[in-house]
């Protein structure tokens, strides 16, 4: 284990290159409660149980549990248990976008990969080609039809999300039917047959009406809310005036760098697209 850390070059990584075959006590469990994911009080802020003192507490199901990878040396597995259960004075229980930015990222992605494969699992109990049951193959990475044999794999939906500049503003939308207004940058999925460069010009006058032009690639970050892939990218405004659409955006504005809105974190990508702007500018 220690030369596959060294190939990720962090070892506070989970590194998925080869999946544990069977849970054992002392490995690590990913715990989570419908939509929450459930962590010790003890230890690290956001780390993950060992596996026996999960199950003393909850009676984990070991036949049902879904393979990671390895986390700090040892196996590690993501368990869902009903969400109505009492997760008790031992545990700490939040959704999974109340850890961003309060505990490390590698620890976040993490609960998001526990997260992304048990959605997926319930998910795909059936098949979509014939309605016979599945069954989960290769090792926890593949689901197959047990009628027609038909498999599928964890399903990604590819996301472009854009910081649009002009000139040393930056533009910033709140988005329609959250109760809390906070500002961030545009964002939305890509279709089938679109290159990335052409999701970002076809969000962007979709959501506020202009034209971008000198789209650059920036960096990318899973986001597990289910399972997407954020694909972040800098536009520069070309021509047109703002024009939300109402379905979408409540509001949406040219921001100077010294009057910013509430904005994401840092430890989202949108909140990194503000953050280089800001620096670069």
């Amino acid at each position: 284990y220690t030369n596959r850390c060294a190939f990720f070059g962090d070892p506070t990584l989970l590194d998925i290159s080869v999946l544990p075959l069977r849970p054992e006590a002392d490995d690590w469990a990913f715990v989570f409660a419908g939509r929450n994911t459930l962590t010790s009080l003890r230890g690290q802020p956001g780390a993950p149980w060992r596996l026996a003192e999960a199950d003393a507490l909850w009676s984990l199901n070991r036949d049902l549990a879904v393979p990671l990878g390895y986390w700090g040396g040892k196996a590690a597995w993501a368990f869902s248990i009903p969400e109505t259960t009492d997760t008790g004075l031992e545990a700490l229980s939040g959704n999974l976008y109340s850890l961003l930015g309060r505990v490390e990222d590698s620890l976040f992605h993490a609960h998001g990969r526990a997260y992304q494969l048990l959605h997926w699992q319930d998910t795909h109990r059936y098949c979509g080609r014939c309605g016979s049951p599945t069954s989960v193959i290769e090792g926890g990475r593949a689901v197959a039809c047990s009628d027609c044999s038909m498999r599928v794999y964890p399903r990604i939906s590819p996301c472009v999300i854009v910081l649009v500049s002009k000139g040393n503003k930056l533009l910033l939308a709140a988005a329609a039917g959250y109760q809390k207004r906070f500002y961030s940058t545009l964002a939305g999925f890509m279709e089938p047959g679109e290159t990335c460069e052409q999701t970002v010009m076809r969000e962007v006058k979709e959501e506020v009406g202009i034209e971008v032009s000198n789209i650059r690639y920036f960096t990318s970050q899973p986001w597990p809310f289910p399972s997407q892939v954020m694909l972040g990218f800098f536009a520069e405004w070309q021509s047109g005036e703002i024009v939300p659409n109402p379905d979408e955006i409540e509001e949406a504005e040219w921001f100077d760098h010294g009057a910013l809105p509430t904005t994401p974190p840092n430890a989202s990508i949108s909140g990194q697209l503000i953050s280089h702007f800001l620096q670069a500018h």
